[in-house]
């Protein structure tokens, strides 16, 4: 598999490098290796397309925290899918800096909503048999006042007069016609006159909004869950992005999981293990009674079938198993002293006896 190198050092900047510090970084490694300046040149070209991934994701506030505390596993439930989203997610990159790009798009065409991350932490019960919750997500959504237009209400946004409504400017430069994003209306083709005053001409308001989240029974760390449509509201009409529920499990104090099975250890005495017994071991639904075969040893394990963790996929559960522990008692009355050692009178032959056919085994082994 192929590691991704760190966004940070792919731009030569530190990590807490500032906007301009970053775009100039970029701008730097985008005018030394763009496929037009070194045709045919592959390295170039991967070059290019690495920096490029690393400045989308770095100039972008939401993406670059996770990025900084997830790394680029982070980025998967993001929304976020490389070079390729550049174009799509975080509009005309090169045309901001100076003017490169194979496409001309205005930024106020239509445009997804950014997804959105949120970590939650059950306990093994609640992943065990689900549960429901709610969560308060704080995201962009569109502006109630404006209703998304970015103008005051009974005002519309003016074709702009620079750009003719195109949301870029042209100019030649030698030998290239360099298309730049206009700066009077930011690439939109359109300006407002009036803004709208609940969201200074923004078209969206933050808000924090609750969410209900349901989670099926079976989940584990690592689960995660999405929320079509939860995610940050969409520019210029488009649709909202998606929120992304990452889940945490909170170890249990006597349960263990592995993958739908559960794991448990039970401590008994050595008479329980030497003459059998029944004993109550805790399930996830309640107490059930072990029965002890005689003989037992440390480290035998027993089965609870069905008393696992539901699957995911099948619905099915797993298994309960118990693992036996056997304490050796260190205090003992002098009647329970004196009935051991009756007790080993008859053990000693026996285990002098099969200490001495270990010893012969061993010697005949070394001999040969």
């Amino acid at each position: 598999m192929v590691t991704k190198r760190d966004y940070y050092e792919v731009l030569g900047v530190s990590r807490n490098a500032n906007d301009d510090e970053l775009k100039a970084a970029y701008r730097k490694l985008a005018l030394k290796y763009h496929p037009d300046r070194t045709p045919g040149d592959k390295m170039a070209e991967e070059k290019f397309k690495a920096a490029a991934e690393a400045y989308g994701v770095l100039r972008d506030r939401q993406k670059r925290e996770i990025y900084d505390q997830y790394g680029h596993q982070g980025l998967e439930g993001t929304g976020f899918s490389g070079f390729d989203d550049i174009f799509s997610g975080f509009g005309s990159i090169f045309e901001d800096l100076f003017g490169f790009g194979t496409r001309s798009r205005s930024k106020s065409s239509v445009q997804k909503g950014a997804d959105l991350r949120y970590d939650l932490t059950l306990t093994f019960m609640e992943a065990a048999f689900g549960t429901e919750t709610e969560i308060a997500v704080e995201k962009m959504e569109v502006c109630p006042t404006c209703e998304g237009s970015a103008c005051e209400p009974g005002t519309y946004p003016e074709t702009c007069s620079q750009c003719q409504g195109t949301g870029q400017v042209s100019r030649n430069q030698g030998f290239f016609t360099v298309r730049t994003t206009c700066h009077l209306c930011h690439g939109n083709g359109q300006n407002i006159p009036s803004p709208c005053s609940n969201c200074r001409g923004r078209g969206q308001v933050v808000v924090r909004k609750k969410v209900a989240i349901k989670i099926p029974a079976g989940v584990d760390s690592g689960s995660k869950l999405r929320l079509t449509g939860e995610g940050e509201a969409g520019a210029y009409g488009g649709p909202p992005g998606d929120l992304y529920v990452f889940l945490y499990v909170e170890p249990h104090e006597f349960f263990e999981r592995h993958n739908t099975d559960v794991i448990c250890r039970a401590q008994i005495s050595f008479v329980q293990a030497a003459l059998g017994d029944k004993i109550a071991i805790p399930t996830l639904t309640g107490e059930k009674t072990l029965a002890i075969t005689k003989g037992t040893q440390p480290g035998d394990l027993f089965r609870f079938h069905g008393e696992g963790i539901p699957s995911l996929r099948r619905g099915a559960r797993g298994d309960q198993i118990i693992q036996i522990d056997i304490k050796t008692p260190t205090h003992l009355t002098k009647k329970q002293e004196a009935l051991l050692k009756e007790f080993a009178k008859f053990e000693k032959g026996k285990l002098s006896s099969k200490l001495k056919n270990m010893l012969k085994s061993d010697s005949g082994r070394a001999a040969g």
